[in-house]
C-alpha cells in the first residue's frame, strides 16, 4: 500500500475506481452535453465545454461520494464549466446574463432529476408494445432511419408508416402519464 494524503490508497483500488467513474459517466453523458448546449447555443463551443467538463470530472472524482447522485454532481461542475467560459468570452455581444443562465441551468436540473423515472416508465412502455411495434420503433430510432427507409424495409407506404409511429407516440405518452401518476400516488 501506498500513502498519499495521509489516507492509504490500494493500486488496485484505483483500477476499480477508475472503472466506477467510466461506468458513471458513460450512463450520464449523454445527459451532460444535453445539458451544455442547453446553456451554450454553439455545438462547436458544447463539444469543447464537454471535454473540459470530463476531465474536471476525473480529476475530482476522488471528491465524489459513491452512492450519491453522479448526474446532479456532474451537472453541478459542468455548470461551473459554462460560468468559467462565459467570463472568458465576456468580450461577445450578445449573451444571457449569469442570471438567465443559471435559471436555466436549475431547470434543466430539476427536470434530470426525474428522468431516471420517466426512462424507466419509457422501458417499461415499450415492453407493453407490440413486437410489431417494437420493431418499427427500433427499426426508425434503432438505426437512425427515414420513414421513407423504414417504409421500403417492412413494405408499407410512407403514410402507413407515419400513421404507426402517431399511433405508438400516442400510446407510449398515454401508457407513460398513467405510470408516472401511479407511481406519484402511491
Amino acid at each position: 500500500m501506498v500513502m498519499t494524503e495521509s489516507r492509504p490508497i490500494d493500486p488496485g483500488s484505483d483500477l476499480s475506481r477508475g472503472r466506477e467513474f467510466l461506468r458513471l459517466y458513460q450512463a450520464n453523458e449523454r445527459r451532460i452535453y444535453g445539458f451544455l448546449l442547453t446553456l451554450v447555443p454553439d455545438w462547436a463551443q458544447a463539444e469543447d465545454l464537454m471535454q473540459e467538463t470530463t476531465l474536471v470530472l476525473w480529476s475530482k472524482f476522488a471528491e465524489f461520494e459513491p452512492g450519491t447522485d453522479f448526474a446532479a454532481w456532474a451537472l453541478c461542475i459542468a455548470r461551473y464549466q459554462v460560468m468559467q467560459y462565459r467570463k472568458r468570452r465576456r468580450a461577445q455581444r450578445i449573451q444571457f446574463s449569469d442570471e438567465v443562465l443559471e435559471a436555466i441551468a436549475e431547470r434543466v436540473c430539476a427536470t434530470t432529476e426525474n428522468f431516471d423515472v420517466r426512462r424507466d416508465a419509457l422501458r417499461d412502455c415499450l415492453g407493453k408494445l407490440t413486437e410489431r411495434d417494437q420493431e418499427l420503433l427500433r427499426l426508425r430510432y434503432g438505426l437512425d432511419a427515414t420513414v421513407k427507409s423504414v417504409a421500403e424495409r417492412v413494405g408499407r407506404g410512407i403514410d402507413a408508416v407515419y400513421k404507426a409511429l402517431n399511433r405508438i407516440h400516442v400510446q407510449l405518452l398515454h401508457c407513460i402519464r398513467k405510470t408516472l401518476t401511479t407511481e406519484d400516488s402511491a
